[in-house]
């Protein structure tokens, strides 16, 4: 694989692991009411569900014949849609104007629900939390998996991430809060931003008279969006709320 193909994976791999970091929180606050066994089966659902638009979706793209420079212009600007969100969010919290998102906070929130919920209610709140950040998973995944390599390797990046997080789990048996969610976000954000800005302006134009440099350009255009944000979180810092934005 080239150094495109590598970046993207990366790029899905650290993404699905902010997303799973979240839905692991939630189905850790299940099973503690509910049991494993339930609480499992629910995220198992969940997945089995994302699994299946992965592989619907990918072969449905397959068989669809199209012009690969429309393909990747569409998917650049789905990537800079996407990554802007991202973006935006995590310059706001290295800032100090959004506060961090707090996986304990999230955790004993979604404790106090199940407390009062029925355990049918508490695996369908497993159900529907795992399933709702395997969605965003599944579209970086059908984004990036058509244009760098296959979709069987972009899902085995989102697959590794899965396992890397249950695996980190399971061994703490509490909400993952060292994990560098807002920095994680950052950096795919900035690579995904740098994707999409190449990807779009290449479809849509002659690629190679835009990048000249080829595929170094993405490391030329992620540097500039780091940079940029970081600049920028600086610029709008709140400072006694930016220095927990700057540890998230």
């Amino acid at each position: 694989m080239n150094a495109t193909q590598w970046g993207g994976m990366t790029a899905i791999f650290l993404a699905s692991a902010v997303e799973w970091v979240e839905a692991f929180t939630i189905v850790l606050a299940v099973a503690l009411s509910i049991g494993w066994a339930r609480a499992a089966g629910a995220a198992a659902a969940a997945l089995a569900v994302v699994a299946a638009l992965i592989a619907v979706t990918g072969a449905g793209l397959n068989v669809v014949q199209a012009d690969i420079d429309i393909i990747r212009a569409a998917i650049g600007l789905f990537l800079l849609l996407f990554g802007l969100r991202w973006y935006v969010k995590a310059i706001r919290r290295y800032a100090g104007r959004t506060k961090p998102h707090d996986e304990a906070k999230e955790f004993a929130e979604t404790r106090e629900k199940i407390d009062h919920a029925e355990a049918r209610v508490a695996w369908a709140m497993a159900f529907k939390g795992v399933l709702l950040e395997g969605l965003e998973v599944w579209l970086l995944v059908v984004a990036l998996g058509r244009s760098i390599s296959s979709y069987g390797q972009a899902a085995g990046s989102a697959v590794a991430a899965l396992l890397a997080v249950i695996a980190v789990g399971l061994v703490l048996r509490k909400p993952l809060t060292k994990v560098p969610e807002n920095t994680l976000k950052f950096t795919v954000a900035c690579a995904l931003l740098a994707f999409g800005t190449f990807w779009s302006l290449g479809g849509l134009l002659d690629e190679a008279r835009v990048w000249p440099l080829g595929d170094a350009t993405l490391l030329l255009l992620f540097a500039v969006y780091a940079v940029a944000g970081r600049l920028s979180a600086f610029k709008l810092r709140v400072p006694q709320l930016a220095a927990q934005g700057a540890r998230a």
